[in-house]
């Protein structure tokens, strides 16, 4: 029977759930609750951020009661909050909101990333906050606001993070910490602050940005009020954590250099840890969980998500095949059957345009080598290999620009589950691959800062070695050198040899999209 135990919280993009941990990192108890996501244009990615803190409320009751039940009289030692990165929302001096929450995966600030290119230069935009210009990080979509409603930006008293949103409601206090802001992409990331120069030249105001917190340190403490909402006790230390990925790292116990972890869900993160600043092409620059240190991180955003619209479009009738297997299990069975390389098909996984290395928006998907002898078997595979081509792309641009080689890659996500990806994904890379020991990682990470928080260790180095494991490995085997030269006389060079004609497509198609308020356009 645990001990004592804390909480952490994952506000995702369709849910929030709140579960509850022991010191070795084991699960005690859950609760969830889902969000709708609201899309009032094309491409446009909103949410009323007040079922945030519903959400999170409802999470932790169930999560509260279970504790109950099972441990009577136990009270969590502290919480940790962990979120959707880059999604924000324009609150009033209240800390009601003044619109919807716009989401990451929002796509109307497109021409905003050509004015950030244009006004500040990609390169020095990229060393001040660790991020080229995209459209995933806020920056651009802060943009947007100041030049769509200029009038609601004036009457805003703070633009709040999840995090940032979720602790005003706990504690009362304007605070986040350093590692839910940066995804915002307006920090000074060497200083470790805000880049107040940026701010002001995106038309905005310095103090419309909340206190920063590092990593592990106490934001504030859980007030009556919100104790009576949510069930949690009041005085309860909040602890800063970080956002998803961030803390998906965290809960991969990737601690030290040498390690990488590879979160495969809807989009796909993957990054390692570097004890110094960096910038490349390669990645975007995190500040990692760990102190004063860095992730250098690479997302796909067209990960899990690419098989899901495959199944969506071409295998729906496998659904209600099998009432034992999804329809994912039955392609994986099938193209488990079809030898590496899928026959002469080879993906371009850009499904949701491309962030790291191109950061082109106009990027989209590519397969080549159909024949008549392809079916929807070979076009599954070749989306497994696909993305791991693409992670043998940024994991080795990542390995020479840190200089460490890994010596594995912990898996975590929903796309961990299957086995003949993760073999796959060694193959290509090279590189071994460790399945997490729980699907909970995101979570897990904040619980390990929580923890550190709380005072049970040190800090989050001690702390995640103690609270993680790993499962199966899957070292490189007898595919590995006909992935290799596929990859390199092949995929390596395929997207910037077509990369002119992808783009002019997208300009000549979605043009009237690309106006200033239009509707979405081609996704990054």
């Amino acid at each position: 029977m645990a001990a004592r135990f804390v909480v952490s919280i994952d506000s995702s993009t369709t849910a929030c759930k709140a579960m509850a941990w022991d010191e070795r990192g084991q699960p005690l108890a859950e609760g969830r609750a889902g969000y709708p996501l609201l899309q009032p244009q094309r491409g446009w990615h909103e949410q009323n951020a007040e079922d945030w803190w519903s959400g999170a409320c409802h999470a932790l009751r169930q999560c509260m009661a279970q504790v109950s039940d099972s441990l009577p009289g136990m009270m969590p030692d502290a919480l940790a909050i962990t979120h959707q990165r880059e999604t924000f929302v324009p609150v009033d001096a209240g800390g009601a909101p003044l619109r919807n929450a716009i989401l990451w995966n929002d796509e109307r600030s497109r021409p905003q990333v050509a004015a950030l290119e244009t006004r500040f230069g990609r390169d020095a935009l990229h060393q001040l906050t660790g991020k080229p210009p995209s459209l995933t990080a806020s920056i651009a979509k802060l943009l947007w606001l100041a030049e769509h409603e200029a009038a609601l930006v004036a009457k805003t008293a703070r633009f709040l993070d999840v995090h940032a949103f979720l602790v005003q409601r706990l504690t009362g206090a304007y605070r986040t910490g350093l590692a839910n802001a940066d995804p915002l992409g307006v920090l000074d990331m060497q200083r470790r602050c805000w880049a107040d120069d940026l701010i002001v030249a995106l038309g905005l105001r310095p103090d419309q940005f909340v206190e920063l917190v590092e990593p592990g340190a106490v934001v504030g403490y859980v007030s009556r009020a919100a104790a009576a909402a949510c069930g949690l006790p009041a005085g309860l230390p909040v602890i800063a954590a970080a956002g998803d990925g961030h803390c998906a790292g965290l809960g991969a116990n990737v601690t030290r250099p040498g390690h990488a972890y590879l979160n495969l869900g809807t989009g796909i993160a993957g990054g390692a840890l570097s004890e110094r600043y960096l910038c490349d092409r390669a990645f975007r620059t995190l500040i990692a969980p760990i102190p004063g240190c860095y992730y250098a991180e690479h997302i796909l955003r067209g990960g899990v998500y690419t098989i899901g619209w495959f199944v969506e479009k071409f295998a729906a009738d496998l659904r209600d095949a099998d009432p034992q297997r999804s329809a994912e299990q039955l392609l994986e069975t099938a193209a488990a059957q079809v030898a590496p390389g899928a026959e002469g098909l080879m993906l371009t996984p850009y499904w949701n345009s491309v962030m790291n290395p191109y950061w082109d928006p106009l990027a989209s998907g590519i397969m080549i080598g159909w024949s008549g002898a392809h079916g929807r078997a070979h076009f599954y595979r070749a989306i497994l290999e696909g993305i791991a081509y693409e992670q043998r792309l940024v994991g080795d641009a990542i390995m020479a620009a840190t200089g460490q080689r890994f010596a594995e890659y912990t898996a975590m996500g929903g796309g961990s589950r299957s086995s003949l990806w993760l073999q796959i994904m060694a193959d290509v890379t090279g590189v071994p691959v460790v399945r997490s020991s729980t699907s909970e990682a995101t979570c897990l990470g904040a619980a390990i800062l929580a923890a550190v928080g709380a005072g049970w260790y040190a800090d989050a180095a001690s702390a995640a070695p103690a609270m993680t494991a790993t499962a199966e490995r899957f070292a490189p085997a007898a595919a590995a050198p006909v992935y290799d030269r596929l990859y390199r006389e092949v995929y390596q060079g395929l997207f910037p040899a077509v990369q002119p004609l992808v783009d002019r497509l997208a300009q000549l198609t979605h043009a009237a999209e690309a106006q200033p308020g239009a509707a979405g356009g081609a996704s990054q």
